[in-house]
């Protein structure tokens, strides 16, 4: 047993009101940059729809991830070792421009120099990469709450596998439904990106799992790019080097929690560390069902407060602050006690390492003398849910495509324990006591009264700390073993003092 910590990051896409205030959060302090303005290290996705880039999910026109071979082994769905030196010279499963969009300006110099004249001054949309007039066709999130088009929602790769009779029920104004899919680098266990980069520019930090590129070593191949079935790492065209989310380990290194994290309105976001086996990582990402491979993921991360655990983590350099970090971790009490979280993906067998808890929606509603009304008994609306969760309007399925390799059984028990939890809250505020039926509710759902008060609370109640609890880095004592504090105190940041030569 190899004990490894990695610092996760999970969003409560229930709570997710898609304000996008993470996402200019992240871009105001790191991708305000020449080369970087197409660049969105956190977007906001609404689901169902083609997310950003367009697409990204098509692996069969990206080529992202990792695929099992007939033999059991893996292998990157980009290219073998003969194909890896035939896309150095031409990749066609690369991303273009047009996939994310080309970044705009307005020229609102105009409103204040245009000359005198019978019509009000416009300030024309500009491109920030040529500087010439162009006609906006496109954005980041330009698909915002346009889950009932015919453009975006039937695009979407998830909802191969949905039923045709629910897709065109989704097509029905009165049953539209959307949520929000806040996306970031996952900082993988079994990174694609880092596999795929002939230089070795990329690497995975020892101390907390997060994936960097040395910005010194690469030579522009973009060969992450490809390989990253998230598309989460990017190309700086005026600097010539890939760039991606750093999980803001500068801020976290001094006890501050990522800017995406700490500027949530909704406060979906929690961070915190956990322990896992290295050794089981190839098994575990070999796994030949694609529905078994969550379970794989999630039978590595280890119990923090067993002694096996805690004796391999200190034979591992950790010291005593990171083991109770990771013991009280709301990632550990989320993915492994409540066994609500889920990776995004687990198909790509990446091994993300960013959990999300799966949203609730509402019931569908049917049409009957030009009357809407909820297709459930009026009189028993959260009980007869909690047993008919197929009809709910976001499609079970749906769900189970994206979080847990097809496997709709594990979508439902965790729909079934937040419903519980849900139950039990209403019943207390409104009837004042906890009947028998709920009580039931409960035990079907496969928790208790205790469990699901402390979920009610962190979910809805919870402190900064208790949503973010970060491990003490003591970066200062690394720094001081090999230079002045003093000098390296101004060289934080993206890892570099000076701008990235291009091509060098």
């Amino acid at each position: 047993m190899q004990v490894r910590s990695q610092m996760s990051m999970l969003f409560h896409l229930d709570k997710c009101i898609g304000c996008h205030t993470c996402s200019v959060a992240c871009k105001n302090l790191w991708t305000d940059r020449k080369g970087a303005e197409y660049m969105w290290w956190n977007n906001v996705e609404t689901r169902p729809g083609t997310g950003y880039p367009t697409g990204w999910e098509d692996q069969g026109h990206y080529r992202g991830g990792w695929e099992r071979t007939r033999s059991g082994q893996l292998r990157l769905r980009l290219q073998g070792k003969a194909k890896a030196f035939a896309n150095l010279f031409y990749n066609r499963a690369m991303p273009e421009l047009d996939d994310y969009y080309e970044p705009f300006t307005f020229k609102y110099e105009d409103l204040f120099n245009a000359p005198e004249g019978e019509h009000q001054p416009t300030a024309i949309p500009v491109s920030q990469v040529t500087g010439e007039p162009i006609d906006i066709e496109t954005g980041p999130n330009w698909d915002d709450d346009l889950s009932g088009s015919d453009i975006y929602a039937k695009a979407d790769p998830s909802m191969d596998g949905v039923p045709d009779e629910v897709r065109a029920q989704l097509d029905e104004i009165e049953r539209v439904v959307f949520n929000y899919l806040p996306r970031i680098c996952n900082h993988c266990l079994n990174p694609s990106c880092v596999a795929s980069c002939p230089s070795g520019a990329l690497y995975k930090r020892g101390e907390d799992g997060i994936v960097l590129v040395n910005e010194d070593k690469c030579r522009a191949w973009r060969m992450c790019v490809s390989a990253c079935p998230y598309k989460k790492v990017y190309y700086n065209w005026s600097t010539g080097k890939s760039e991606k989310c750093i999980l803001c380990f500068p801020r976290m290194e001094t006890g501050q929690a990522p800017a995406c994290a700490h500027s949530c309105v909704g406060r979906i976001r929690y961070m915190g560390l956990l322990l896992y086996d290295a050794d089981r990582i190839p098994t575990a990402a070999q796994g030949e069902d694609p529905a078994e491979l969550v379970d794989a993921q999630l039978d590595m991360i280890l119990d923090p407060f067993d002694p096996a655990v805690i004796a391999g983590a200190k034979a591992e350099g950790m010291d005593d602050a990171w083991i109770r970090c990771a013991q009280n971790s709301p990632l550990y009490k989320f993915v492994k006690d409540w066994r609500i979280a889920l990776p995004l993906h687990p198909e790509y067998r990446t091994m993300a390492m960013m959990f999300y808890v799966p949203p609730l929606s509402p019931v569908v509603s049917t049409i009957e003398n030009g009357l809407v009304r909820l297709d459930v008994a009026a009189e028993e609306v959260d009980f007869e849910m909690f047993y008919n969760l197929d009809k709910a309007r976001l499609p079970i399925r749906y769900l189970a495509n994206l979080f847990s390799g097809g496997n709709e059984e594990m979508i439902r028990a965790i729909l079934r324990k937040m419903l519980a939890v849900r139950i039990l809250k209403r019943r207390q505020s409104v009837e004042g006591e906890v009947d028998e039926q709920t009580e039931r509710i409960l035990a079907f759902a496969g928790t208790d009264l205790e469990e699901a008060e402390a979920m009610y609370r962190l979910t809805t109640i919870p402190t900064l700390d208790e949503r973010f609890v970060l491990p003490p880095y003591h970066r200062e004592m690394a720094t001081e073993a090999w230079k002045d504090p003093l000098d390296h105190k101004g060289e934080t940041g993206l890892g570099y003092v000076q701008i990235p030569i291009r091509g060098a």
